[in-house]
């Protein structure tokens, strides 16, 4: 599992999407579809379903218009489908709507869907337009090709975050230009699935990036003749001899995308070639929510990986997932959460099982000296509240004694 949140499995020949939050609908459904020799999947959500298309491509989508009860006016699904196609223009989706919708499919198509069902449909109606809507292809898509990497792997960024919005969108900027990129920020923040969005929405997409760590010389030859993008890895650990060599290899016309740690350390004539637009990659502890919306990925994956019952978050984790500086950024996150779905009981993941990092509240002795800081009092806050204002309960799901617990709730005034 890399830190971008992928999975690295390959693609699922057959397979469609459901997205709808009725299990009567999909436990049908997926009757329906296996009989027809498809395999079909769920997501009860658009948090859920962004994380299933980020692990796998799917043939066709199937989009359910509202998922929060008594929302009848499309906007959910709209707003899921405008976002499903940002990301991948050559999705094949199909909407399902009432029969008071026509409003709503048109809108839809109109926004990128290839076809429509009303409810209730029939099952051999609704195959046929799945299959034909598959069948009928992708519209051609002048700047944008479908975002999949060289694997054949779907290229999304998940995160909801106004920082991640801003990084997408500024992707689709420049990804369609011939500049040259270089993207910054964390080692293990999602650099290198950064650089392949990039790749993914230009015009070279068709072609698998080459990836050049630069630091390895010999890998130097080849950039003889190359075409194309090519992906090249620390360019700012080069010393300035190196980097004016680096400069004369460069082929002309060769698109470079660049990461690097230090944009200061190239020197001007290589940051020219390397660096018209600088895209910075936000840390993870600028992304609030979106930490949590990871760890939910993240424990799915693994969940399906290791054949193992799909854990639950409790509140006290989610909120030391919300809070905490995570060595190796979304990479370290990715580890603890598998780490913790191994070794889940009772089908719940509570702080005390994502072994935190060190600049956590709750590492350390019991009586250790700390700092107090809000993070720590909403971490206790949620665990009591999880367990009821069971002290003893509350402590064991912090990882803490019961001794200790009550002197941070005294500190805290709790």
């Amino acid at each position: 599992m890399s830190g971008s949140g992928q999975s690295g499995e390959a693609s699922s020949d057959n397979a469609i999407l459901l997205i709808d939050d009725n299990p009567a609908v999909a436990g049908a459904m997926e009757i329906a579809f296996r009989m027809a020799g498809r395999r079909l999947e769920t997501a009860n959500g658009p948090e859920e379903a962004l994380s299933r298309l980020a692990s796998r491509r799917f043939d066709a989508i199937l989009l359910d218009m509202n998922f929060s009860p008594g929302q009848s006016n499309g906007d959910e699904g709209l707003a899921l489908l405008a976002r499903i196609m940002a990301d991948d223009p050559a999705a094949c989706v199909i909407v399902i709507t009432a029969h008071s919708g026509i409003r709503i499919a048109v809108a839809a198509m109109q926004a990128g869907a290839r076809d429509f069902a009303m409810k209730p449909w029939r099952n051999n109606e609704l195959l046929a337009k799945v299959e034909a809507a598959i069948a009928r292809g992708a519209p051609v898509v002048p700047t944008f090709a479908a975002m999949e990497s060289g694997s054949g792997e779907p290229v999304r960024l998940l995160g909801e975050s106004a920082a991640m919005q801003a990084l997408r969108d500024m992707i689709r900027r420049v990804a369609p230009t011939p500049a040259g990129v270089t993207v910054t920020g964390p080692s293990g923040g999602g650099r290198m699935l950064t650089a392949l969005a990039i790749h993914a929405a230009s015009l070279d997409a068709a072609r698998e990036p080459l990836r050049i760590d630069l630091r390895d010389e010999s890998a130097w030859q080849r950039l003889s003749g190359a075409t194309g993008t090519a992906i090249l890895r620390h360019p700012d650990r080069l010393d300035e001899v190196t980097q004016a060599r680096l400069l004369d290899r460069l082929p002309h016309g060769l698109r470079c995308i660049a990461i690097a740690d230090d944009l200061g350390a190239l020197t001007p004539a290589l940051r020219r070639r390397l660096a018209t637009v600088q895209v910075a990659v936000p840390p993870l502890h600028t992304r609030g929510d979106d930490a949590v919306l990871l760890a939910r990925h993240f424990a799915r994956l693994a969940a399906e990986r290791f054949s193992r019952p799909l854990p639950q978050l409790t509140q006290a984790a989610e909120e030391a997932i919300r809070t905490t500086v995570w060595n190796d950024e979304v990479r370290g996150l990715a580890l603890a959460i598998e780490r913790a779905v191994l070794l889940a009981d009772h089908g719940t993941i509570d702080a005390a099982a994502l072994a935190l990092p060190a600049q956590s509240p709750f590492t350390g002795p019991a009586d250790a000296s700390f700092d107090l800081t809000d993070a720590e009092r909403s971490m206790i806050e949620a665990a009591l509240r999880e367990h009821r204002h069971n002290v003893t309960h509350a402590a064991a799901a912090l990882g803490l004694s019961r001794g200790a617990l009550y002197r941070r709730m005294a500190r805290h005034g709790l």
